[in-house]
């Protein structure tokens, strides 16, 4: 089943992307000739890794009885020509994690649905109406 996400201008370089019920605000910094009403897409796209990843992480923690709390700190590299993020590099923290489960949690987190995209990418096809 496919799933659609809608983006619609909203002032200058600022879009509302609108995903289900929900809105998210994107947008350029100043520096950049933006307004800085939000992040930028790029972050938006780092974000869902590192979402995911925390994501994962939870589930496998509530899946063993253990305290589901985790936090993912993401950093990125840019690169040019093309423009594109060259590098990521995410830091999960699972406080009282024991011993015995971080080799299965450290599994659980790196075979999350992003990570696993951006491993196998998917076709990408963009029309002009």
């Amino acid at each position: 089943m496919a799933r659609e996400i809608v983006v619609t201008s909203r002032a200058q370089d600022a879009y509302t992307v609108e995903v289900g019920p929900h809105q998210v605000v994107v947008d350029q910094p100043l520096a950049a000739g933006g307004t800085d009403l939000g992040p930028t897409p790029t972050d938006i796209f780092v974000a869902g890794l590192a979402a995911c990843v925390a994501y994962y992480g939870g589930k496998y923690l509530r899946e063993n009885g253990l305290p589901s709390e985790v936090s993912v700190r993401c950093r990125y590299k840019w690169a040019l020509s093309p423009n594109r993020v060259s590098k990521m590099e995410l830091s999960v923290q699972a406080p009282g994690l024991p011993d015995e489960h971080r080799t299965g949690f450290a599994e659980a987190v790196d075979h999350c649905s992003v990570h696993n995209t951006l491993r196998q990418p998917p076709e990408v096809a963009v029309t002009v109406e």
